[in-house]
């Protein structure tokens, strides 16, 4: 009982290790093309992932990607709701979720 000190001090040793090692991990390619605009740091992240020179493929896409998800509707609760084609499942996964948590699943 004495001793529970420890268990609390304990969570230091690999905190200290992910911040001495986080510095030295590279930064996300798409972090890097999407958010902050710099092609060229991304081409070097995705060339020290892929392990491969020609990373003009997987760029473009990334870029790809992006266009389809600005050109994506973005959908409320409400209108969910009045769809008639997903309200039915909406309704399912809300009462399984509700009866997890009510029969104590979760817990285990």
């Amino acid at each position: 009982e004495s001793r529970w000190p420890f268990l609390f001090g304990a969570i230091i040793v690999p905190s200290l290790i992910q911040a001495v090692i986080l510095p030295f991990l590279p930064e996300s390619p798409r972090f890097l093309l999407l958010e902050k605009h710099n092609r060229s740091k991304a081409e070097k992240a995705f060339q020290r992932f892929l392990g491969k020179d020609d990373v003009s493929h997987e760029i473009e896409e990334v870029l790809a990607e992006s266009r389809v998800q600005r050109n994506t509707k973005m959908v409320s609760i409400v209108q969910l709701l009045r769809t008639r084609a997903v309200r039915w499942q909406i309704v399912t996964v809300v009462v399984t979720m509700g009866c997890y948590q009510l029969c104590g699943l979760n817990a285990v």
